[in-house]
């Protein structure tokens, strides 16, 4: 018998904002006091959000000022990770397809953003989850990723 994972204490969205073809993923760098990394869009489920996807469109909204994507895709995929008050968070996946010539709207959450290739995003991504998240939206949407995806 298998022991059960942690309690979530809190659930969370991510958006990987693509175009296609070729697939090219939309990044957005943190400002040096939240880490100077490269991240994808993400955000709390707020108890006022209908479900996820809602959850994952505010975020969009709030952070680059995307109202309508063209399309919102769920990538079956999620990861439990700790946070410093020791609770367990739950981060879920999706793919976000975005019009050709979009150009977001930064919030003070980033500071920076770029157009790469699924390669370079996995290379300039942060998170190992979020590597493995671009591999996931390649199998998805796209062709099959390179071998260090």
């Amino acid at each position: 018998m298998t022991a059960p994972g942690p309690t979530v204490a809190r659930e969370c969205v991510e958006g990987y904002l693509y175009r296609a073809p070729p697939v090219e993923l939309l990044i957005f760098r943190r400002p040096p006091g939240r880490g100077g990394f490269w991240v994808p869009i993400s955000g709390k489920v707020d108890p006022g959000d209908a479900d996820l996807e809602a959850a994952l469109r505010r975020e969009l909204l709030e952070e680059t000022g995307l109202a309508r994507p063209r399309r919102v895709l769920p990538l079956d995929w999620s990861v439990t990770f700790p946070v410093e008050s020791g609770a367990t968070w739950r981060l879920h996946a999706f793919a976000v397809e975005v019009e050709p010539g979009f150009e977001p709207r930064l919030s003070d959450e980033h500071d920076a953003w770029a157009w790469v290739s699924a390669a370079e995003a996995a290379g300039r991504l942060h998170f190992e989850d979020n590597r493995a998240a671009v591999g996931r939206l390649l199998e998805r949407v796209g062709p099959a990723p390179p071998p260090n995806v």
